[in-house]
């Protein structure tokens, strides 16, 4: 059995100038969504014993959570909140659950910010969370 421990996960997701991948890993204890859902249509006709479905449009949303870090251009905020802010272009993401190895798997694609929260308590340390909207596609490949 292959096993993988989660804590040589990586994710990328391009930076604020668009164009190239910054590693995120180093401020992210979460990653979630990935690959997906399927919707299906139900085509249950008169006479079927049970319910029939086709497959339709895919969605995905990934959720990522860490450590919040206000470092100009290479933390969490500064990366993430330009994302959030972005009107006109989607961003490339690669999301490698056991590590970014020749041959590990590699989830990407094309993603927007649709929601950036900045977590702080009394007691905790400052957080941040944000959702990520797949746009089309993820494309499942390997590392080279």
């Amino acid at each position: 059995m292959a096993f993988k421990h989660g804590k040589n996960t990586v994710f990328k997701i391009d930076d604020s100038g668009g164009g190239s991948l910054t590693d995120v890993s180093q401020y992210i204890d979460n990653v979630s969504g990935l690959p997906g859902e399927k919707a299906l249509a139900e085509v249950t006709a008169f006479g079927d014993s049970g319910t029939r479905n086709i497959p339709g449009l895919f969605n995905a949303t990934v959720e990522v959570s860490g450590h919040w870090d206000p470092t100009a251009s290479t933390g969490p905020d500064a990366i993430f909140n330009a994302l959030f802010e972005e009107e006109t272009s989607t961003a490339s993401f690669e999301y490698g659950p056991g590590g970014s190895t020749t041959g590990a798997v590699k989830y990407s694609g094309e993603c927007w910010v649709s929601n950036y929260t900045i977590t702080s308590a009394v007691a905790e340390k400052v957080s941040f969370s944000a959702s990520i909207q797949v746009d089309g596609v993820v494309t499942r490949g390997t590392f080279a």
